[in-house]
């Protein structure tokens, strides 16, 4: 069974929605090939359309692609046995040929000179290459960037992603409530392959639409959800019991985490680790390699598996902890807050990006620091000014 992210896929630039800007820059970047540069990353959230825009501007271009995914060349050799076969030979079909490389990300600095080899290829290539990545700031793409045009993705528009998902629902005789499309959205972040993925998944599931309109209007807090969880006996209802909270899975796993030990001890103890253990796993699977299909586990490991854990129903009041660790993630996140209104006041000021004025903060913050008259240009806050010259 085909993916609904595959059969939906966008073909042609006209069915590329909420990217106009980044599909006038890439015309550009081919109208001037070798010109300037020879190859353009794409980058931005999981989910923008990177990929679909590459496929778009080979169909527009009359073009084959020819497709590699960075994870799988790790190393110089298979980079010269696949890349380099591909930029000296001819499109048999078509008048041109696209090099798309996707997940950058996946390239190492350490791996056997594959990422050096990449560059090399790229000053020698005839055809365009196209480069995707989530985050192309990493330290280890400094050269590559430079060797780049540059063009970020934009979040898709959440009036976008409603559409599609609606359209989808329409075509694939989905029943759909307006209610249930606003939470897939909500959970989906901008991210349109995501809600394309939970929809998909949630058609496949018997009576789970059922569960989450039957909960829709409960606000149920963490510690009912894990009172749920660890108390009752696993049902299918338990499937939804962390919908109706307020909070990111990365949170869950934190909440779950702290308190498991509070009702499993020995065998069930190990078992409800080991399920919290997986989802991690799986959820890494999920945004590093693109396993989409994985979503549903995160779920199902995390409400009916670890209810399963235990051998019989836990009667009975436990007073379940508030993380530490979240704690101190909300400590850390403090201190980073007036380092980045520092950085976007100096990026405005010197006309560059704010990501590059982060990059190059541990040198920026001396130069701010041993300048009053830099400080009072830039109007920093007294706390800024007091960030500076505390040791952090």
């Amino acid at each position: 069974m085909s993916t609904w992210t595959e059969k939906y896929r966008p073909k042609t630039f006209d069915e590329i929605k909420g990217q106009d800007e980044a599909i006038f820059k890439i015309k550009l970047f081919l109208k001037n090939f070798g010109k300037k540069k020879r190859a353009i990353i794409l980058y931005g959230p999981p989910g923008a359309g990177k990929t679909s825009l590459a496929h778009a501007t080979a169909r527009e271009n009359n073009s084959e692609i020819f497709e590699l995914n960075a994870s799988d060349l790790r190393n110089k050799q298979k980079l010269n046995e696949i890349l380099r076969p591909a930029i000296e030979q001819k499109s048999l079909e078509k008048e041109n040929k696209i090099i798309l490389v996707d997940e950058v990300d996946g390239i190492s600095e350490y791996d056997y000179g594959g990422l050096s080899e990449l560059l090399r290829i790229i000053e020698t290539t005839p055809y365009p290459m196209i480069i995707t990545a989530n985050d192309i700031w990493s330290k280890k793409f400094s050269a590559l960037r430079k060797k780049c045009e540059l063009l970020p993705l934009n979040e898709i528009n959440h009036e976008i992603v409603t559409k599609v998902v609606k359209d989808i629902s329409q075509k694939e005789n989905i029943s759909i409530t307006d209610d249930l499309t606003t939470e897939l959205i909500i959970k989906s972040k901008g991210d349109l392959r995501a809600a394309i993925n939970d929809l998909q998944t949630l058609s496949k599931l018997k009576d789970f639409f059922a569960i989450i309109l039957d909960e829709r209007n409960k606000e149920t807090d963490i510690f009912n959800a894990l009172r749920k969880v660890f108390k009752e006996k696993p049902t299918n209802e338990l499937l939804g019991v962390f919908d109706s909270v307020n909070m990111s899975t990365d949170d869950l796993i934190l909440w779950l985490e702290e308190n498991i030990p509070a009702e499993y001890k020995g065998e069930e103890l190990a078992k409800a680790y080991n399920l919290l253990s997986k989802t991690d796993v799986f959820r890494g699977r999920v945004y590093k390699q693109q396993y989409w299909r994985f979503l549903v586990y995160e779920n199902i490991f995390l409400s009916y598996g670890i209810a399963a854990s235990k051998k019989i129903a836990k009667p009975g009041f436990t007073a379940y902890q508030k993380p530490s660790r979240i704690l101190q993630i909300w400590l850390n996140n403090q201190k980073t807050i007036y380092k980045k209104s520092i950085c976007e006041k100096y990026a405005q000021h010197v006309h560059i990006s704010q990501k590059k004025a982060m990059y190059d903060f541990p040198i920026i913050k001396q130069v701010i620091k041993s300048n009053p008259l830099i400080q009072k240009e830039l109007k920093l806050e007294e706390e800024e000014i007091a960030y500076l010259n505390y040791k952090v």
